[in-house]
Order: C-alpha cells, then structure tokens, then sequence
C-alpha cells in the first residue's frame, strides 16, 4: 500500500514536468488540488486499516540491492507514531495547494511542494539509518527554492543562508555518526539497530552526533536563530510546511533514533536537554511578547511550544511521551492556521 503511494507521486511529478506548458493555471491548480486529494484520502485509508493491536511495523517494504562491494536493503513501514505524521503531511500539503495563488510559475511551485510531500512520506515511513539521513536532508532543498523563489520581503536570501547554515552544518556530525555505526554494525537497517546494544561511551558520542542534527530541526535554544527569520521571509505556505510538519521531523528523529537507539546516552544528558529546553521556553516566551510583527510572534511561540515537547519526551514515562507526540500533531494543525490567517502575501 505504501509503493502505490511512492508510486503515484512519482507519477504526478512526471505528469507535472511533461506537460508544463500546455496546462491552464486553473487547470494546473484544480489538477494538482486533485492529485494532493487522493494522496490524502489514501493516508487516511491507511489509518483506517490499521491493526491497534500489532505492535510492530504495519505496511512493510522491503527490497535488496546488490552491488559489487556494498548491498542495499530498503526497508519502509508505518507503526503508530509514523501513521499521524504521515497524515498531517498528506493534509497540510493539500490545504496549501489550495491556497497557492502565485500566478508565476505556480507550476514550479507545485512541484516543489510535492517533491517535499514525497520526502516527509519516504522520512517517515523508511526503517533504514542512512535513507533517513537522506530524505531529512533532502526536505531542506525545495525549502530553500521556496523560501529563495518566492518570500516575501527583502531578506529572503538571508534567511534562505541561516536555514542552510544551522541546520545543514548541526547535520554532519549525524552523517558521521550514522557512518559509524555502519562500521561497526555493518547495516543500516533500524529493525536490527534496535535490537544491537552500543557501549556506554558509543552512546554517548551518537548521542551527542544524533542530538546536534534534530535540535537544529526543532530548533532548541540556542539553535533557534534561524526560524523567525525563515517564518518571517517564506511565503505564507513555506510558513504552514515549515512550522506544521518539518519542525516535527526533529522531534519523531528523537523518538525513532535517540530515544531508543541510545537510552543509557538519553538519561546521561537528559539534564543538559531540561537545562536548555527550559531556558528556551521561558526566553522565546518573553521575546514574542515583545515583537510586533504577527508572524515573528507564532515563529518565536512555535520554538517555545517545541522546546515544551522536547521536555515530555526527555521526561522517560509513558504520558510524558504521549503528550509530546499529541503536542507535536496539534501544534502542526494549529500553527499552519495562525500562518494562514496572519498571510501577507495571500499564498
């Protein structure tokens, strides 16, 4: 069920790409909102078709590819915390195709934005350490054509930098450790990861690599710089993806990887990520009481509202986590709403 997803998107963006000039903008804009539609009731078809009670991977994928000095095994599948995500992926890009107005070339437009469905698709439902890494990094490429192509004010290219800077450069140090770990497990599979005990001091170091590249992404404080100035220069609906579902992409990599990949690591520094979190929350708290401008407020209450999430699931118990993961989907519903009502552009 997962490939016919893979697969139709694929198909709409070479349908895209081949016939970008003989399509209407009305009828580039009708057919896109259709193609996003059936992807979106597809998600929800997989929601409904979930089996509660099997706690394991659902909707499994798995294919091999041999080559001379290295195999590939792809492996793709939903589990509980996966699903949600993959819905509100699926719906925020639906809702933002029917907002896009932009006449001038709305169909690069459209493309990128469902290049980036595709990515959050493959990112959270891939069971495989380095196509994670990929695909997360990946998102970040048609963000920047949004951000550089289509913002709003004067210093899009500026805050186009900023996002390339902190979240690229807090990434490296996770290729590195995902390499490493490769070396020393000789697979990059998640199913066999979570079942292969790392040293103490391993967990530590991965931790630490692991932590750099997704509180980037949340952002936690102090690498929150970047955010309210992407909010601020995007476009209304690079906004609505940015805070209502790529935000979240650090918070699932602490769930999926950190948490328990590295949990000897995770209760070592969880004093460290209270500290940080806690500052982050009272300070970006009180500097969006003191902005003016309506997108820098929801930008600088969004990071509070992540450094909050962060703290639940740091917090090593069952409701802790659940509430960070109901936190993490709701504030993706309603932080795309604010930035859809608070638009300047009208896109």
């Amino acid at each position: 069920m997962l490939s016919f997803l893979y697969f139709w998107l694929l198909l709409i963006l070479a349908y895209l790409i081949s016939f970008k000039d003989s399509i209407s903008f009305k009828g580039l804009q009708a057919q896109s909102l259709f193609f996003s539609g059936i992807v979106f009731i597809y998600s929800l078809k997989l929601l409904f078709l979930f089996d509660y009670q099997f706690y394991y991977f659902q909707y499994i994928i798995r294919h091999s590819l041999n080559f001379e000095y290295y195999n590939l095994h792809l492996s793709f599948g939903l589990d509980g915390l996966s699903l949600f995500f993959f819905i509100l992926s699926s719906f925020l890009i639906f809702i933002s195709i029917a907002f896009v107005i932009h006449e001038s070339l709305l169909w690069f437009y459209v493309i990128n934005l469902f290049v980036i469905e595709l990515l959050l698709l493959l990112v959270f439902s891939v069971l495989d350490i380095l196509l994670f890494y990929v695909f997360f990094e990946a998102i970040l490429i048609p963000m920047y054509i949004i951000i550089g192509l289509w913002g709003s004010r004067e210093r899009k290219i500026w805050a186009v930098y900023m996002l390339f800077f902190y979240t690229l450069c807090g990434s490296l140090l996770m290729l590195l450790g995902v390499l490493y770990i490769y070396f020393i497990t000789g697979t990059f599979n998640l199913e066999y990861l979570l079942n292969y005990n790392f040293t103490i001091l391993e967990q530590k170091y991965l931790w630490l690599a692991f932590f750099l590249s997704f509180s980037s992404k949340i952002p936690v404080f102090p690498l929150h710089i970047w955010l309210p100035e992407a909010h601020v220069e995007a476009p209304t609906i690079g906004s609505v993806i940015l805070a209502g579902v790529l935000l979240k992409l650090g918070v699932y990599g602490f769930i999926r990887f950190s948490l328990p990949l590295f949990p000897i690591a995770s209760i070592f520094y969880a004093p460290l990520v209270y500290c940080l979190c806690s500052i982050g929350v009272v300070y970006t708290s009180i500097t969006a009481i003191r902005q003016v401008d309506l997108k820098r407020i929801i930008a600088y209450s969004s990071v509070a509202h992540m450094n909050l999430i962060v703290i639940g699931l740091f917090s090593f118990n069952l409701m802790g986590l659940e509430g960070a993961v109901f936190q993490s989907i709701s504030h993706g519903f309603v932080s795309s709403a604010l930035f859809f009502f608070s638009r300047y552009d009208l896109c």
